[in-house]
């Protein structure tokens, strides 16, 4: 059985880890998110110039790290040597962008990693497979959920792997909600993944019909969090897992 399938829900997922407390998509903010007691987390993926997965949100180094240019034109050796921790907080210092399979070697079994293929700057290249390739070695599928903004990542998942858990990311707009709807209901049968301000009870009355569950994002106020699980929200992407946790603790 699928790790999704075991957890109690609503399902807390740390967005990009704990990112409210450590630097977004490190190893600090997963093992946090770990320690908070989450039992999933989501993280961004896109290859170096060498084709290599790693975890960075941006398409380019100069936000979240002391570095600075495009990841696809940097080689996994160049883009480790930046600091990825310094500029979220100084004791932060010395964290690096991780590699998708380190991330995946220490956690997936325990935790659920809900992994964003995040190639918009590049549609075409070969992230999906790299990934799917990876996955299928590592033989983790169990405790993975693929989720895009791009319905051909997804495509290219189900053709490569099966039996893999995939949700659709869903923005605002007219098209987004037509195509959120039962056009691409076959890349994103069992979840999918919208913006918050998609979310009232007759949105999730209708994604039920469909068989879908719902994890939406990014929720961080505590109180829209608590009008969203009184209404049967099935997951909640956060980047503050502590405070969700314990608003599921000790609902008001």
């Amino acid at each position: 059985m699928h790790l999704i399938d075991r957890l109690p829900k609503p399902i807390i997922f740390a967005h990009r880890g704990a990112s409210k407390y450590a630097p977004e998509n490190t190893m600090a903010a997963f093992r946090l998110a770990r320690e908070m007691g989450a039992p999933a987390f989501e993280l961004d993926t896109m290859l170096s110039a060498d084709g290599i997965a790693v975890v960075i949100h941006d398409s380019t180094l100069d936000r979240t790290t002391d570095g600075s240019g495009k990841v696809s034109e940097k080689k996994l050796d160049e883009i480790r040597q930046f600091d990825a921790g310094a500029r979220f907080r100084v004791d932060f210092k010395g964290e690096k962008v991780p590699t998708l399979e380190q991330v995946l070697d220490e956690f997936t079994g325990s935790m659920l990693v809900n992994i964003e293929l995040k190639n918009y700057h590049a549609p075409f290249d070969l992230l999906p497979v790299r990934v799917a390739e990876m996955a299928r070695r590592m033989n983790n599928l169990d405790s993975i959920l693929f989720s895009s903004f791009l319905p051909t990542n997804l495509m290219q998942i189900k053709r490569l792997l099966p039996g893999a858990k995939t949700a659709l990311l869903v923005e605002e707009g007219f098209w987004w909600r037509a195509l959120a709807s039962r056009t691409l209901r076959f890349l994103s049968p069992e979840f999918i993944h919208p913006n918050k301000n998609y979310i009232n009870p007759s949105y999730l009355e209708k994604e039920r019909k469909l068989s879908r569950r719902v994890n939406v994002w990014t929720v961080n106020d505590l109180e829209e969090a608590g009008r969203f699980i009184h209404w049967g929200i099935d997951g909640l992407i956060t980047d503050d897992p502590q405070g969700m946790l314990e608003l599921i603790a000790h609902p008001h």
